[in-house]
């Protein structure tokens, strides 16, 4: 075995798990003093996740793949494992607006976002901070990603048949929203494996790493505010009928600035891993703050989370250093 070849099983495996804690451990899902809940959906996160990132890194469709990609995994967890797209019944997500085709509207716009976001871009960009040297290649051999496309399946069939059996019983979505789930993930990893960013495309300065961080911040915690009732509300941002289509339609037109903003920024090769270390970590921490206010239900369980994203922001300083100390290397090398 090459010591690459080790190399990048390790790195998938650190990706495997640091997927997990990103999307539901930091945002308080479990609590703290359920944390053994993980282990059901590691196979589905990390697996998922680490297929996302071979199948990306193959086809060579940079971040746009992993979003796009990260979108159709949110479809399969959510419409095909959870069926929370779907369901009448599951976390009160059918009360939040108005239902479309069949399917809880505020929610998915919530949960499809999230996890091309969270549960794939920011793992991944995280890993490929930490090991720097992988992160343009595949971390595995075909053989490697067959096993995790399989442990993916798997997982998703172990969160229907555990969670699902237990916080939404009885519940089975009709054949064609399965069949438009089905469509949905194939078209949106098709896109993934084929579109990739325009070269020379109109660019802007980036701001300092700081203000990105800032940005992110705003920008996670804007969207979460504006999608997810908290605070006793029972639909997004305490509205009342009809008029939830004003916190949707803000949480859409903040993603797409968002993302025509970092498209911008990114296209004229002055940002750097500071400005996307930085703009993760901002929406981290918004993430777990948001987390605070609308995840926990006891003293405990806030200061069980406030304690998780205490480690989570003396783990994303010691990486900050990391790699503002690659940076200052680089810099010195290149003025010899």
């Amino acid at each position: 075995m090459t010591a690459n070849k080790t190399g990048g099983r390790r790195a998938a495996l650190l990706l495997a798990v640091i997927t997990p804690l990103v999307a539901e451990f930091t945002l308080g899902n479990p609590p703290l003093r359920m944390a053994w809940l993980l282990l059901l959906w590691i196979p589905i996160y990390g697996a998922g996740v680490v297929l996302v990132r071979e199948l990306v890194r193959r086809a060579g469709t940079g971040w746009t793949g992993v979003l796009l990609l990260g979108a159709a995994y949110g479809v399969v967890e959510e419409g095909l494992a959870l069926q929370a797209l779907s369901s009448p019944t599951i976390y009160g997500a059918a009360g939040w607006a108005p239902r479309i085709l069949g399917l809880n509207s505020a929610y998915a716009e919530l949960q499809i976002p999230y996890h091309a976001v969270f549960s794939a871009a920011i793992p991944i960009l995280l890993t490929d901070l930490i090991v720097p040297s992988l992160r343009d290649r595949p971390y595995l051999g075909r053989l490697g990603t067959w096993l995790a496309a399989t442990v993916f399946v798997l997982g998703a069939l172990l969160l229907r048949m555990t969670v699902v059996t237990s916080i939404d019983p009885g519940y089975a979505a009709p054949p064609a929203i399965l069949a438009g789930c089905a469509a949905a993930v194939l078209l949106l990893t098709a896109a993934g494996l084929r579109l990739r960013s325009r070269p020379g495309r109109p660019s802007i300065s980036p701001p300092p790493p700081a203000a990105a961080g800032v940005f992110g911040a705003v920008t996670a915690f804007g969207y979460l505010a504006s999608l997810f009732p908290f605070g006793g509300a029972t639909q997004p941002a305490f509205t009342h009928g009809g008029w939830v289509i004003v916190p949707m339609t803000a949480a859409a037109v903040l993603a797409v600035t968002a993302a025509w903003l970092l498209r911008r920024w990114t296209a004229g090769g002055l940002w750097t891993d500071r400005h996307s270390l930085a703009l993760a970590s901002g929406a981290l921490v918004a993430h777990t703050a948001f987390g605070l206010v609308s995840n926990t239900d006891t003293v405990a369980d806030r200061a069980g989370l406030a304690a998780v994203g205490l480690v989570m922001m003396c783990l994303l300083a010691v990486l900050g250093r990391r790699v503002a100390g690659r940076t200052s290397s680089t810099v010195a090398c290149d003025s010899r």
